[in-house]
């Protein structure tokens, strides 16, 4: 197992020059311990690589049966000749009509019930990402200066929101409400909440339902998902109401789910639509930054205010068939990781009220090392599914020889005693990873072995638009699609964690090669991408 010393990482911060005390006029420093991500070569849950395999075998048994069939069908017809095989199958029918017709009847039979029972595929046509006005956007500085106007904040507390701003890997081309930048006043309203939903969802709607030329009636799911701002009634009957959709569709609303919420509401859609033929679904996932600002001196409160922005995305999912040419992307998997069960994972994102009973959003020391557990359990389940043969034996056979036979190689080389970590790049040619931070990023980033060019979309996200919650990885599809960079076949990976603690994976496959769409946010500054953070 690694050693203590090696969960934490440090760092020398520079705080700048005391302006009063002893040391006034000198330049101070602070060094900053962190826990890393825990290393996923040094421990791997064999449970969990099970779990993916049985996943594996329910989907794949026709993948074994079907080439068994045919080896032992065309050992039979090999051996016969063309005029023999047409006189001996004339004879059969001649003489033993009843067994031909049974036999083709069993055979039409089993077909049937094949197809029949195949899940029926779920394409997605098109998606949006809501792009609010300039009017909303905010550099770091701006930011720190309506923090200190608004007169909430001490010294300490605007000190701590700019070291975390500065090193947060977010720029100054982000977006939040006018409502927190024009008022000292309390935001967390719901006049404020209703509005701010209201411009996003409504913004990413008009353009997908524009881009897809499919009418709201049309649509026969619906699910909405926002982590903090639930009001009643609920957003997805604000979306009904605005655009006047049918009276039989079938919505959902999910709340307090956090950042991973849009991949489950992707899953919920699918189920759906797996239970209602030929029928749209319409999966909008969205948070009221807002709504949730923090305006105490609680530091695990203020957290969330120096990362969360503005922003929305509305995805479009058929189960059509006639959808199949039109479509940009085959829903592929889905894997969902929850550790609620654990207690340190449940509170590690909480909502609560701080000693001057103001609601906040409290982020616990654990959350790297608690995600890191979580994503270990998601991707170690998913790598059956999606790896290559070559990667899986290699990674299934150190794994068992570690667990049979680790406690007797003390001795032998480290490679020896820790599994094979496969590479996810032989599996992916895209990767969307949550943008929730610069710190989070780089973890990942070193465990899995990622370049840097397959965490562009996540950097530049974060940089760009910040953290938007659970929309980000469609923010991150968008930033691949303006570069023209999806390929017919391509493999996309959404990965995104959030309160609870969940992990959860979606795996696309591009259905055509994504030429740069007409509308997408990043239009027009995707030629200054990528870009340093200064």
């Amino acid at each position: 197992m690694a050693s203590e010393r090696d969960l934490f990482s440090a760092e020398i911060v520079n705080r700048g020059i005391e302006s009063s005390g002893p040391n006034a006029g000198s330049l101070t420093f602070s060094v900053r311990v962190r826990r890393r991500l825990p290393d996923f070569l040094q421990s791997v849950n064999l449970k969990y690589v099970k779990l993916g395999y049985h996943y594996l075998i329910n989907h794949g048994i026709y993948l074994l049966t079907i080439p068994v069939l045919l080896v032992v069908f065309s050992a039979e017809v090999g051996s016969l000749s063309k005029e023999d095989l047409w006189k001996k199958l004339w004879e059969d029918a001649r003489y033993d009509l009843a067994t031909v017709l049974a036999s083709f009847g069993v055979f039409v039979f089993t077909l049937s019930v094949y197809f029949m029972s195949r899940p029926r595929p779920i394409y997605l046509i098109d998606f949006a990402c809501f792009k609010p006005d300039d009017e909303l956007k905010v550099s770091r500085e701006e930011l720190m200066e309506v923090a200190r106007k608004s007169g909430k904040f001490d010294e300490e507390s605007l000190q701590f929101q700019k070291r975390m701003l500065m090193s947060s890997g977010i720029g100054d081309e982000t977006y939040i409400p006018k409502a927190v930048m024009a008022s000292s006043e309390n935001t967390a309203t719901m006049k404020e909440g209703r509005a701010e939903a209201s411009m996003v969802m409504f913004g990413a709607l008009d353009e997908l339902f524009e881009k897809t030329r499919v009418r709201p009636k049309d649509v026969g799911v619906l699910v909405v998902n926002c982590s903090i701002f639930n009001p009643t009634p609920s957003l997805s009957a604000m979306i009904i109401n605005h655009y006047k959709m049918r009276g039989n569709i079938l919505s959902y609303n999910l709340g307090g789910m956090g950042c991973s919420a849009g991949v489950i509401a992707v899953d919920l859609a699918k189920d759906i639509l797996q239970a209602n033929p030929n029928n749209y679904a319409v999966v909008v996932s969205t948070e009221m930054v807002g709504y949730n600002w923090y305006q105490g001196k609680d530091r695990s409160m203020l957290i969330p205010n120096c990362f969360f922005r503005m922003g929305c995305s509305a995805v479009l999912l058929s189960n059509r068939r006639r959808d199949y040419s039109r479509a940009k992307y085959r829903l592929e998997h889905i894997v969902r990781t929850h550790k609620g069960a654990d207690d340190r994972s449940f509170r590690c994102v909480y909502q609560e009220e701080d000693e001057q009973k103001l609601k906040g959003l409290k982020i616990s020391k654990d959350l790297i090392e608690i995600g890191g557990d979580a994503l270990k359990t998601n991707i170690t389940t998913l790598g059956p599914l999606v790896l290559p043969f070559s990667e899986q034996l290699l990674f299934f056979g150190t794994l068992v020889w570690r667990h049979l036979f680790g406690s007797k190689t003390d001795g032998s080389s480290p490679s020896m005693k820790k599994p094979y970590i496969p590479d996810y790049k032989l599996a992916f040619e895209h990767f969307c990873v949550h943008a929730a931070s610069k710190t989070i990023l780089d973890e990942l980033q070193r465990n899995l072995e990622l370049s840097d060019k397959n965490m562009e979309a996540s950097r530049m996200t974060l940089q760009r638009f910040g953290n938007t919650s659970s929309s980000s990885i469609w923010y991150e599809l968008a930033y691949m699609e303006a570069k023209e960079s999806v390929r017919r076949g391509d493999r996309v990976w959404q990965l995104a964690f959030g309160s609870g603690f969940k992990c959860n994976s979606v795996v696309w496959r591009s259905m055509r090669r994504v030429t740069k769409p007409s509308r997408n946010p990043w239009l027009d500054c995707i030629n200054r991408y990528p870009a340093t953070l200064n």
